[in-house]
């Protein structure tokens, strides 16, 4: 938009974009709440949490920290966001890329924004080599896969994912149906899955619990039916 000036200028202000205009104020909201970027400052003490993955790849178990930071703590806008990571080993054969991403990924949570896209990015990461079976009967694709499953467990626990809670009426069908099968086919669950052992993947939540239920692939886990 132009504007064209026919007077006289006698005065003149610079307004920077974080303070209001002359004469107005800002509004309450904007100046009580502390919105995660960049530029905020790394407190003394951080809490977190640490989790474990042994994978069959490795005779040593990774430890991967995530450390959060609280914002506007106290108020009615409190809220915990990831601050940093970190993933420690004896196993130094991934040294250079673990080092490497944990640096990446904690740059990304201190730009501050929707980090969530994180965990589909990780969970999406193929090991040419082939992909193994955590323990509960999930396939995992990758090491990288399983650390992309340890950021979304967390982000679930501080709240910045909800959980997609299968229907109580859909969780008891499904226990009913199982028992059915089981009778009927006399297969036993598998001790490390808890599903059948003749229980094929499934495609949509990577966890060997898909079974055929009135004549229709079925997922124990998930829910996921080919019948729709």
């Amino acid at each position: 938009m132009v504007t064209k000036i026919d007077k006289k200028i006698v005065a003149y202000e610079v307004v920077k974009p974080e303070a209001p205009a002359a004469g107005q104020e800002a509004p309450a909201l904007e100046r009580a709440v502390q919105k995660m970027d960049e530029h905020v400052t790394r407190p003394e003490v951080l809490h977190g949490a640490t989790y474990k993955i042994k994978t069959p790849l490795s005779e040593h178990a990774l430890y991967i920290t995530i450390n959060d930071i609280v914002l506007n703590p106290g108020t009615d806008h409190e809220q915990r966001r990831p601050f940093e990571i970190f993933i420690n080993s004896k196993n130094m054969d991934h040294f250079q890329w673990v080092l490497a991403l944990t640096r990446v990924i904690s740059a990304v949570f201190r730009k501050g924004g929707d980090a969530t896209f994180l965990v589909d990015e990780l969970k999406a990461v193929f090991d040419p080599k082939g992909g193994y079976f955590k323990k509960g009967g999930k396939f995992m694709p990758s090491l990288v896969a399983e650390i992309g499953e340890v950021l979304e467990q967390h982000m679930r626990a501080i709240g910045m994912i909800q959980a997609e809670e299968m229907p109580e009426h859909q969780r008891r069908a499904l226990a009913a149906k199982r028992a059915e099968f089981e009778a009927r086919s006399g297969d036993a669950a598998d001790p490390e899955s808890g599903y059948p052992a003749s229980a094929q993947l499934c495609p949509k939540c990577m966890t060997k619990a898909m079974i055929l239920l009135d004549n229709c692939m079925t997922c124990l886990h998930c829910g996921e039916s080919k019948c729709g």
